[in-house]
């Protein structure tokens, strides 16, 4: 094989990619990440023995984790920059340790002088040199779920905040992956505490978006365009989303928001910005039609890129963690600033963007928002009006399985409320389901980073409601994945006790069978079965 990456929803058979990802990840650069990855783990090796692991060490860590989960970054090129820079890393932190007793593994020591030498290395080191299935599996799991940690941590420290325990859990957990040692109960109880440490990073991302910008406040978004022409941002970042918008005031330039990107509306920091209108299109997957019709610029802060399309491919930037030959990116200064002038001066020569639809979308359901009418939602339990809450949160995906989502949405009976956050929404947050005494029907909290206010939501209403445990709650949990913050949020979920969660639209190609049983035994994990047996059962709370 050439390859072999089964770490998103896409995996080809949900077994795993082998020739190239459905992603469209070519081996070369999936073999480079799986290099990557083995050296970032030779660095935690060293890192797990010092007292403090310092800022660079962690930063790198984040960023080149980050820079792996799928649809994140496509050249190989830029892989190897990466690669590059952890031999430097490791020797810093290794440098720092003294009087290693246990035995040093490979990923520690191992070094190459040229790309030839790591390409050949990065086809011997990676998923498949665990032979034991379940090993694997656990090791996978962990390895996956730390990948989502990085991607919030890293987000999280562009604004300010900064967790060194988070680090020295994912420093821990990395290095465990070397340890032939540990058991596959060690590894599941590792894989447990990653899920804890979930929680606290996405805390923590919370507190980092609610100081910078202000808590959302539920908002009306408009989707159509305007006579201007303008830059799309996609991905997630958005202190990217800040410099644009400041660099662009006075230009004539608007500014919308695609994907996974929409929530940053409702914040009251970027409501001040009269030049930013709405939201364009909808999932990433939808990029290739709808980045043709934008006619302007699009900016790619963080994963969600698909091979861009020649059409519009000379539009597209990308920046950080994000990378696709033959596209322009953007660095960031020594400060963390960026200039994003070439982009502005692209999009003043632009045609305005191409309507494809209109109307208005609500956002901004983040926890403080849920919070301010927690009575009014308390009655409505109390008195019948609302009869279940159901999470369809988590990812979308190109499938036509999971038009299962939209399916679901529409068969809830109309007492129902969904709780969102990510890309899944996408799937039914334009239909028109109503609302409850004034309390939409779908209460979208925000982006996948922004899944901390469903599990505070959550914990809130236990605790109004007086019951001993969270699975008492009218709540279901009928989540869609498809990367590895995904996993995170998963792991999260299952650490505050929540079990009965519906996860598909298929079950994790990296999870075996009996990884799988343990789940299910402990946590009553199962797959999506039939809408209408789905929607029975979740209404009776099963």
């Amino acid at each position: 094989m050439d390859m072999f990456c089964y770490q998103c929803q896409e995996a080809l058979n949900n077994e795993a990619c082998t020739k190239a990802g459905v992603c469209g990840k070519q081996p070369d650069a999936a073999n480079m990440m799986d290099l990557l990855i083995y050296l970032d783990k030779g660095i935690a090796f060293y890192a797990k023995e010092l007292d403090e692991i310092s800022p660079e060490t962690s930063d790198f860590l984040m960023r080149s984790l980050f820079a792996t989960i799928t649809n994140t970054n496509f050249s190989e090129e830029r892989i190897y920059e990466y690669v590059q820079k952890a031999f430097e890393v490791r020797d810093q932190v290794k440098n720092k340790v003294e009087n290693i007793e246990e035995d040093v593994p490979e990923a520690a020591v191992w070094y190459a002088e040229d790309l030839e030498t790591a390409r050949e290395k990065g086809q011997e080191v990676g998923i498949l040199q665990t032979e034991d299935e379940d090993v694997r599996s656990l090791r996978e799991l962990l390895t996956l779920g730390i990948k989502g940690m990085a991607a919030y941590g890293h987000h999280a420290q562009v604004l300010g905040n900064f967790k060194s325990e988070i680090v020295e859990f994912m420093v821990e957990g990395l290095a465990a992956t070397l340890d032939d040692s540990l058991s596959a109960d060690d590894l599941v109880g590792l894989v447990v505490e990653c899920g804890n440490y979930a929680v606290k990073t996405m805390e923590l991302l919370d507190d980092a978006n609610t100081s910078a910008y202000g808590h959302p406040e539920p908002t009306q978004v408009d989707i159509g365009v305007r006579d201007n022409p303008g830059i799309l941002v996609s991905g997630h970042d958005l202190k990217d989303l800040e410099q644009i918008l400041e660099q662009t005031q006075g230009t004539g330039v608007d500014v919308y928001t695609h994907g996974e990107m929409l929530p940053a509306n409702s914040y009251p920091a970027f409501k001040e910005y009269d030049h930013f209108v709405g939201n364009y299109g909808g999932s990433w997957w939808k990029q290739g039609s709808e980045f043709d019709k934008f006619n302007g610029p699009i900016v790619l802060t963080t994963n969600c890129l698909i091979p861009p399309k020649d059409s519009y491919k000379d539009r597209v930037f990308t920046t950080d963690m994000v990378g696709f030959d033959g596209v322009k990116h953007i660095e960031s200064e020594s400060d963390g600033s960026k200039d994003f002038s070439k982009v502005i001066e692209i999009a003043q020569d632009c045609d305005a963007p191409e309507q494809i639809e209109e109307g208005q979308i609500w956002g901004g359901f983040a926890r403080n928002a849920v919070m301010e009418k927690a009575d009014k939602i308390i009655e409505a339990v109390q008195e019948g009006a609302i009869s279940q809450f159901v999470v369809m949160a988590g990812c979308d995906g190109r499938q036509n399985g999971r038009e299962y989502y939209t399916e679901v949405a529409q068969e809830l009976p109309e007492d129902a409320v969904i709780l969102t956050a990510g890309c899944a929404k996408y799937r039914y947050n334009k239909l028109d389901l109503g609302d409850i005494g004034g309390i939409p029907r779908v209460l979208d909290a925000g982006q996948c980073n922004d899944s901390y206010s469903l599990a505070y939501i959550a914990m809130q209403l236990q605790e109004a409601l007086d019951l001993d445990d969270i699975n008492d709650l009218p709540i279901s949990y009928d989540i869609a994945w498809y990367e590895q913050k995904a996993v995170t949020v998963l792991l999260a979920l299952l650490a505050l006790g929540v079990k009965g969660i519906r996860l598909g639209p298929t079950l994790p190609a990296f999870v075996s069978d009996n990884v799988l049983d343990v789940l299910v035994d402990n946590f009553d994990i199962k797959p999506k079965g039939s809408v209408q047996e789905d929607v029975q059962a979740m209404m009776q709370g099963e």
